[in-house]
């Protein structure tokens, strides 16, 4: 077989529960759903880490953030690390980016050969923000964002209709190359979208959709003391202690309405690549960079290691060498996608990479692998959080604080953390020990201190220099708005 194209599309906070191949019966994700139905769902994807930057940058390098030394949405990717865009381009591919991957500092590329549609936010630490205009605030993790949630425009959908055009544009070009006989090697090309990233705003025709069908969550946690230290003191910051029934359903119908539109644009990229005859021998994977607590556990936006955050949706479709309508329940990471895309355009594996290639399991289910992966989330604000999850058992470190272990077999849902179960003081032990294998809280606060330091002279250049941002899609203040 010749080597393969890749079509990889990756989106911006996607709670894989919001999605009708991962069981929800009233979301409508039908290019989602039949991708599927061409492919392989993977049911236990975790995400390096459950917040943007440092999901991204380890899904291009196959490190984790520990590894790369990017914890936080202010550090910069080392461009000496190479990424599988680097690896791509070593086996004779040029690799090209639409859009998102939110990577900060000089280097926009990492490893792409051409980018089309870069991110909203300035390229250089200190650069100038984006104004929301009426949604200002909505963006981050603020009470605010439900507050301000309902029917209107947010200003993402803008970018990801101007990414999806600029994708359908790329993929017809190629199509007349193929047609006119002068295609002379295999593509890839990775999609960055936004959606359904907050603010918690959807255009009017996608929230009717929802409005009215849409449920309260199904596992709410009321706030009390009895909170673990970590959420209580989050949702305390944040301002989620009490939030409003009327909120919760706008934001829920707002966020299930961004995943339907976000699908129908993946829809055009896909309806695109059909009509060009450009899907035959073609990997196709969608995933997220995190997922999306929508209200579930009394929580919103990611930051958690609770599986509506920490997950993410996985969907590979490559025909006549992955099984079609095939599920794996397997324990995997994100990492291991970054090996697999590798993997599958036969290019050089990256040295220091954690990812596994997932091609012999998805071929032959009884392939050994080893059910195990880890996130990390450490912050500023003395967090320095660590995840394992190894077979049924998920640990949940948190420097300073106690523990959080669950069985999920028994507890699918985490409701009932057995830290303290007399029974469980072994397993607990174990996976403690494997979390602090070559990651050390103490050693990372000091690595950060340091970094804060440089990004302070950084951005101070940046201010003061006021370098273009090269690659930059123009977000304007009234691009966002509540009807």
């Amino acid at each position: 077989m010749s080597l393969p194209n890749l079509l990889y599309i990756h989106s911006d906070q996607h709670n894989p529960y919001v999605t009708g191949c991962y069981g929800d019966d009233l979301v409508k994700t039908p290019n989602l759903d039949k991708l599927a139905s061409e492919g392989v769902v993977l049911e236990n994807v975790y995400c390096p880490s459950p917040i943007c930057v440092p999901s991204r940058m380890s899904m291009l390098t196959g490190r984790y953030p520990y590894e790369n030394r990017v914890w936080t949405n202010s550090h910069i990717l080392d461009s000496g690390i190479p990424t599988f865009a680097h690896a791509m381009g070593a086996a004779g591919y040029e690799p090209v980016l639409i859009g998102r991957m939110h990577a900060l500092g000089p280097d926009q590329l990492h490893g792409y050969t051409e980018r089309l549609v870069g991110d909203h936010g300035p390229n250089y630490p200190g650069g100038i923000g984006v104004d929301h205009g009426k949604l200002s605030g909505t963006a981050g993790p603020a009470r605010v964002s439900l507050e301000k949630s309902g029917p209107g425009q947010s200003a993402y959908q803008v970018h990801d209709e101007d990414v999806t055009a600029a994708t359908v544009d790329y993929i017809n070009r190629l199509g007349v190359q193929k047609r006119a006989g002068l295609l002379e090697k295999p593509f890839s090309i990775s999609v960055g979208f936004m959606l359904p990233h907050q603010p918690f705003v959807a255009r009017k025709e996608d929230y009717s959709l929802y409005e009215g069908n849409i449920t309260l969550p199904q596992y709410p946690e009321p706030f009390s003391d009895s909170l673990h230290p970590y959420f209580k003191w989050w949702r305390e910051k944040c301002g989620i202690s009490h939030v409003g029934t009327d909120e919760i359903i706008r934001a829920r119908t707002a966020y299930w309405g961004l995943v339907t539109r976000m699908d129908l644009m993946i829809g055009q990229i896909l309806t695109a690549l059909s009509v060009n005859n450009l899907d035959e021998n073609t990997l196709i994977i969608y995933s997220s960079d995190h997922g999306e607590q929508v209200g579930e556990h009394g929580l919103w936006w990611k930051q958690t290691f609770y599986e509506d955050s920490v997950k993410v949706p996985a969907i590979l479709s490559w025909k006549g060498v992955i099984p079609e309508g095939s599920r794996c329940e397997r324990i995997i990471s994100s990492l291991d996608i970054n090996a697999t895309m590798i993997d599958a355009l036969n290019a050089p594996q990256l040295p220091n990479s954690r990812g596994r290639t997932l091609l012999p399991l998805l071929k032959d289910k009884n392939t050994d692998w080893e059910d195990i992966a880890f996130s990390e989330y450490c912050t500023y604000d003395d967090c320095f959080h660590r995840m394992i999850r190894q077979d049924e058992w998920k640990l949940n470190y948190y420097h300073g604080q106690p523990p959080q272990l669950f069985n999920l077999n028994d507890d699918p849902n985490e409701l009932n953390d057995i830290a303290n179960d007399p029974k469980c003081q072994d397993i607990k032990n174990v996976l403690i020990e494997k979390v602090l294998d070559g990651w050390d809280p103490d050693e990372i606060k000091l690595q950060m201190e340091e970094k804060k330091s440089d990004t302070q002279i950084l951005s101070r250049w940046t201010r003061n220099t006021q370098p273009s941002d090269q690659y930059r899609w123009n977000l304007l203040p009234e691009m966002d708005y509540l009807d």
